[in-house]
């Protein structure tokens, strides 16, 4: 049916009303990151625009060496730890979302039921057994314990994610290889791995993001080594302008891997349910 012009102005005025909400924060934190200090702190009036921009707060916090307000050691230690986790858990879930996707359908449902689950097991509901697990181990503070907790905690959702792509290619396919000698592993590998490229690149977005922005886990499990949130919860009661900086600084990574995968992310914000 044609929509009158009033409706699709009424549409349209409150698709940019709801767009225009959850964009007006982000707006409003990257304005604070280029306010001087007396702009920002004002107890008279808000100041929108007049003020002349600084990039002093990016430069102490993103540039220095020796400020207490440095992130450089941050981001150093949340850029490994994100890369790794991200490698770490495609490395295992491809596999096992191979497997999945192989036994058919009613073969995994129990399994992938059970592996939900595990998704919906909130962090902090495992935070304090892991500090002494890793106490014991000797894992607590290190880069190494947090990549291990955030591929756990991406696992149930990469798997999920993966298997709905590999249930896109046509079973035909991989006995089609077989048949002309391939192994399970060389199917695996040299078909399907190529096949769902796009899929793979999604998937390791996704938990590199979740990575990126995860507090609970890094909080717990480490005391000096501070990840980006945690570097921002403890900067955010000394000087906003600093926070702000560096918050609208480290949401940048995360668009623009996001919009380099765009394509994929509606099945992978699904959890890759459509056919489990």
């Amino acid at each position: 049916m044609t929509r009158s012009p009033a409706l699709r102005l009424l549409r349209d005025a409150a698709a940019i009303a709801t767009v225009g909400a959850f964009m007006f924060p982000l707006f409003w934190w990257g304005l604070a990151a280029v306010k001087p200090s007396g702009a920002l702190y004002d107890k008279d009036r808000i100041v929108w625009f007049g003020f002349s921009p600084s990039l002093e707060n990016y430069r102490v916090t993103l540039a220095a060496d020796s400020s207490l307000f440095s992130a450089r050691q941050s981001i150093l230690d949340t850029a490994i730890i994100t890369l790794g986790a991200a490698g770490l858990t495609l490395a295992l879930a491809l596999p096992a979302a191979y497997g999945l996707a192989r036994a058919g359908r009613e073969p995994g449902r129990w399994f992938v039921l059970w592996v939900l689950a595990q998704r919906i097991l909130p962090p902090i509901a495992v935070a304090v057994p892991l500090v002494l697990i890793y106490h014991q181990l000797g894992l607590r503070d290190t880069r190494g314990g947090v990549i291990l907790a955030h591929a756990a905690a991406n696992m149930p959702f990469a798997i999920l994610l993966l298997k709905s792509f590999l249930e896109d290619i046509p079973r035909e396919v991989g006995e089609a290889a077989m048949i002309d000698g391939a192994s399970a592993w060389q199917s695996f590998l040299r078909i399907h791995v190529p096949l769902i490229r796009g899929g793979i690149a999604a998937c390791f977005i996704l938990c590199a993001v979740f990575s990126w922005t995860e507090f609970v886990l890094a909080l717990f499990l480490t005391s000096s080594i501070r990840v980006l949130p945690v570097q921002l919860s403890l900067m955010a009661n000394m000087d906003w302008g600093l926070t702000a900086a560096l918050s609208t600084a480290s949401i940048v990574p995360a668009f623009v891997f996001i919009l380099l995968v765009q394509r994929h992310l509606v099945r992978g914000l699904t959890m890759g349910l459509a056919r489990s």
